[in-house]
């Protein structure tokens, strides 16, 4: 007993295991709040009385703001001390939780969901970057795995865990529920996790690459994200491209000029850093778009409320859960190439399977593609991050955390984009074909229906029927393209990825340039 009380008290053997705890909580918080809120929603809605429109909001507010500053909380983190960064991003995001919970309408519950995401781009980064400081190399993939596994486990119970609290509670609890996790976090990083810094650059921000990347960045996901609703060549979303393309083209001229940037490009010559950051866009497009859209059939095909369509999906989740880990190890001992490259090969099985789904299939039908995705992302995440954070000098741990989170949430927000542009426009297709006489206005419409998701009422049958139709033809091709996507990424991991001794050469004792960045990855 004595022994065993011993072994949970912290000490200098165990307090990286400590450390990674109180990042495992943090990462839990992000992630249940990203799935929790959906299920959420409709109470929102009769709350408040809000609009459809600010219902939209209360998703994308909290992915804009999230997705655009990651990089800049990551170099923070390198600049003013990664544990300072995480604490204050901890802080934001619980106080932001809980002024969402008090907040008297949907206007300020919009408003401080993007503050929320302000807190998650803080402490994303900052838990990638404690952890690849806190062990050594050799340990890197298990505790990397064990972040993965978590993550998982934070996305698969956060339908089951948010459909019981709205049911039982209200959905302010939802957001109340942070606030206990966030102490937690707090107080395990206050006594465990040490304050580690980039001591190569002074503590300067540069304020006109993190303005330029803001623009550039925010612009290109807001036009993602309301592309299917304002129409792919509608001029607000024409604006958003040029603004997109100046703003990062701007970024990348104003970088290369600064004496201290935001982003070293130099990272990108290590191959097994870029190739990492292709995979997590690859696999985050494939597999999100996969989900969001596979969400929309059980429930607007098969009629599963949310809750019941959360529970379906728990076989991919808990197949990370139970396999992040042991990819993290394997990861370890025999490098992150082959089992990125299997996890990919694995995740395009599954979408090609998921393809063959019709308006009347089973849960059955679908079950074994939800448990090869699980298992493919369990080989491709945890592997991915060890091997971005060993291909970079350990003193940009920070930023490069920030950028491969970055890459992450950009290809899974394109991959929404892409499949609902898809089945918007092969669902008109196949409109026009089955329901040729009604007018061409009213078959528009349908189509715009089916990319968004909308539940046809009050039509006739013939209407709903064909529609549905529709749906599920778009979506089968969607799914092929998503696998198509997923092979590609599985050359491109075989072909850029370092082998085993690359990726140990490159970690903290690797040749470094004159900016303290990795020397370039020799070639395969």
């Amino acid at each position: 007993m004595n022994a065993r009380m011993q072994s949970l008290q912290m000490n200098e053997g165990n307090r990286r295991w400590w450390a990674l705890g109180a990042m495992c909580f943090a990462l839990f918080m992000i992630m249940l709040d990203n799935t929790v809120v959906n299920v959420a929603l409709p109470s929102i809605q009769r709350s408040l009385n809000a609009s459809t429109s600010s219902l939209e909001w209360t998703v994308n507010a909290y992915t804009l703001s999230f997705a655009v500053l990651l990089v800049a909380g990551g170099r923070l983190g390198d600049l003013f001390g990664r544990r300072k960064v995480f604490l204050a991003g901890v802080i934001i995001f619980a106080g932001s939780s809980a002024a969402i919970g008090f907040s008297p309408s949907d206007t300020w519950l919009v408003g401080w969901r993007a503050v929320q995401g302000i807190g998650a781009a803080l402490m994303m980064p900052a838990t990638l970057s404690i952890i690849s400081n806190a062990f050594p190399p050799e340990e890197r993939g298990k505790a990397i795995g064990t972040w993965a596994g978590v993550s998982a486990l934070a996305l698969a119970i956060g339908p089951v865990v948010g459909g019981f609290l709205v049911q039982s509670v209200s959905w302010q609890s939802i957001f109340f529920l942070n606030l206990p996790v966030a102490v937690g976090a707090v107080v395990i990083a206050l006594f465990a996790v040490r304050e580690s810094r980039d001591e190569t650059v002074a503590r300067s921000v540069d304020l006109p690459g993190v303005l330029a990347l803001t623009i550039g960045l925010g612009a290109l996901v807001l036009a993602l994200i309301e592309g299917n609703g304002w129409g792919w060549g509608s001029t607000r979303e024409l604006v958003l491209y040029v603004v997109a393309v100046l703003g990062l083209t701007g970024f990348a001229v104003v970088e290369r000029r600064r004496r201290e940037p935001m982003v070293d490009f130099s990272f990108f010559r290590s191959r097994t850093f870029l190739g990492a950051n292709i995979v997590a866009f690859i696999v985050s497009f494939s597999m999100l778009a996969m989900f969001f859209f596979l969400a929309l059939y059980m429930q607007n095909i098969r009629h599963y409320t949310p809750l019941e369509a959360g529970i379906r999906f728990l076989p991919s989740t808990l197949m990370i859960v139970l396999i992040a880990p042991i990819a993290g190890r394997l990861a370890d001992r025999v490098g992150p190439r082959p089992l990125m490259t299997f996890g990919l090969l694995a995740v395009a099985g599954s979408l090609f399977w998921q393809s063959n789904l019709t308006v009347s299939s089973a849960y059955g039908t679908l079950l074994p593609g939800f448990v090869l995705m699980g298992i493919g992302m369990a080989f491709v995440m945890s592997p991915m991050s060890t091997a971005a954070m060993n291909s970079v000098d350990q003193a940009k741990a920070g930023v490069a955390s920030g950028i491969l989170s970055m890459s992450r949430m950009v290809g899974g927000t394109f991959g929404v984009a892409v499949l609902g542009a898809m089945v918007s426009t092969l669902g008109r297709s196949k409109i026009d074909q089955l329901l040729p006489v009604l007018p061409s206005a009213t078959r528009a419409r349908l189509a715009d229906s089916l990319g968004s998701g909308g539940v046809l009422h009050g039509v006739p049958v013939h209407i709903v029927d064909a529609s549905q139709q529709a749906f599920v033809y778009a979506l089968q091709y969607g799914l092929r393209v998503g696998a198509a996507v997923a092979l590609l990424g599985a050359v491109l991991a075989w072909t850029l990825v370092g082998r085993r001794e690359q990726a140990a050469r490159t970690a903290g004792h690797a040749p470094s340039s004159s900016h303290g960045q990795p020397a370039e990855v020799a070639p395969l």
